[in-house]
């Protein structure tokens, strides 16, 4: 069984083409479970963020995974094959775990270095533990994973990059965020539209001037209680759009929330900054045709993503990444020929106690302590002899994760008996 990734991303696609893509968490868990139910796959996690759409699969058979998987993915991106092909990129193995690892670290992100990823991809765990779609194998993956991200960000300063796309989308709006008398409008409810009052109102923003809307009014009202911001309801939103200086959208809408003409209401020639934050967009980009409006979103921050220079942190990081890859494929590698070794311990132990019932049965007046020491004589002789082979073909396995042959020489040399190895690893089951 191996690890398979199928995937877009910023990097791989156009702005356009990840829109048709995105997937909500309904349509995430849905195609979780399309996918496990083909032949081959027998694991599966989809993580689905604004700038990304990536299928993680435990399968034992590569290339019909890999179709069955794409298919999967272009039906429910609406994409022809054809067209997703030019988009789609796919990583086995030990790329799969390298890029995993990148992507938890921050490395593969649109805003170089955020860290809004890890829980991101924790969420896409959590959800595929609780539809049960995941198993041992992806679920250790994903759990190193998340451990890597975390220590990627505490052991260097590469959160300093950009802390989060909501940072860098902030950034980019430049001065009118801090200026006194800003008023904002942030359009949904959900953890970008947290993250987004939370980094507002850390740079010192007052909650007074913070308007939330969202479709279902309850959860607009969550962040009332919880930051002391103001909320409105979602059909009298164009009152405050009125109003606002800032609006921050990142509703997850499957369509346009504001198109031109609602823009241009709204403004009415006035200076407006409006920071896109969705995928697909909520916001129609022709609204940089009105005047006084500005328009920040994913695509200008995927351009900033990609002019971040390679700092000192992000080597240390990418050190790491590569450090923790090798260990996490010695381990692995190590962990499939563990069976053979208790294999082969067990059958020594059978053997030394077949040899000591005839010896006992020829000699019968042994003493008790006499008996004792032909046991341990015996059993330290088997142990000594067996020692050795075993312990070097750990390391060869550990050294050489791809050699997995040397597991199996060990064996053919000393004639186990296949059966006693599925029964150790539960395969027979």
């Amino acid at each position: 069984m191996s690890v398979l990734m199928v995937g877009m991303s910023h990097k791989s696609a156009p702005i356009e083409v990840l829109e048709r893509a995105a997937l909500d968490t309904d349509s995430a868990v849905k195609l979780s479970h399309q996918v496990l139910d083909t032949p081959a796959v027998t694991e599966s996690v989809v993580v689905s963020t604004c700038n990304r759409v990536e299928i993680y699969v435990e399968a034992d058979r590569f290339h019909g995974s890999v179709e069955e998987v794409s298919r999967l993915l272009a039906e429910h991106s609406g994409l022809g094959r054809d067209e997703l092909v030019q988009h789609v990129y796919v990583h086995y193995d030990d790329a799969a775990v390298a890029h995993l690892f990148g992507v938890t670290s921050g490395l593969d992100s649109m805003i170089l270095g955020e860290s809004q990823i890890l829980g991101q991809v924790r969420d896409a765990l959590h959800g595929a533990q609780a539809e049960s779609t995941v198993g041992s194998t992806l679920n250790a993956l994903f759990q190193q994973a998340l451990r890597i991200g975390k220590r990627g960000h505490s052991e260097t300063g590469i959160d300093r990059l950009a802390p989060s796309i909501v940072t860098a989308g902030l950034a980019v709006a430049g001065d009118v965020i801090d200026a006194p008398e800003t008023r904002f409008l942030v359009a949904g409810a959900g953890t970008m539209a947290n993250l987004t009052v939370r980094t507002l109102i850390d740079r010192g923003v007052a909650p007074r001037r913070i308007m939330v809307a969202n479709r279902t009014y309850q959860s607009a009202f969550t962040l009332v209680a919880t930051h002391g911001v103001s909320a409105v309801r979602w059909e009298a939103m164009d009152v405050e759009l009125a109003a606002a200086d800032v609006v921050v959208s990142c509703t997850g809408a499957a369509g346009s929330v504001f198109d031109r003409e609602r823009i241009e209401r709204a403004a009415g020639g006035r200076p407006m900054t409006l920071i896109d934050l969705a995928l697909p967009r909520d916001v129609d980009p022709n609204v940089t045709d009105l005047p006084g409006v500005r328009l920040v979103d994913i695509s200008q921050l995927a351009e900033l993503g990609a002019r971040s220079s390679l700092s000192a942190d992000v080597t240390q990081v990418r050190s790491i990444v590569e450090d923790e890859v090798r260990s996490f494929l010695a381990a692995k590698a190590a962990s499939r020929v563990t069976p053979t070794v208790v294999a082969l311990r067990t059958m020594a132990t059978d053997v030394v106690a077949a040899e000591i019932a005839r010896l006992e049965s020829r000699v019968g007046d042994l003493t008790t302590d006499q008996q004792a020491a032909v046991r341990q004589a015996m059993h330290r002789v088997a142990d000594k002899l067996i020692h050795a082979p075993t312990v070097r073909v750990q390391q060869l396995v550990a050294d050489t994760p791809e050699g997995l042959t040397y597991a199996d020489a060990l064996a053919d040399l000393f004639a186990l008996d296949p059966g006693a190895v599925t029964r150790i690893t539960g395969d027979d089951a």
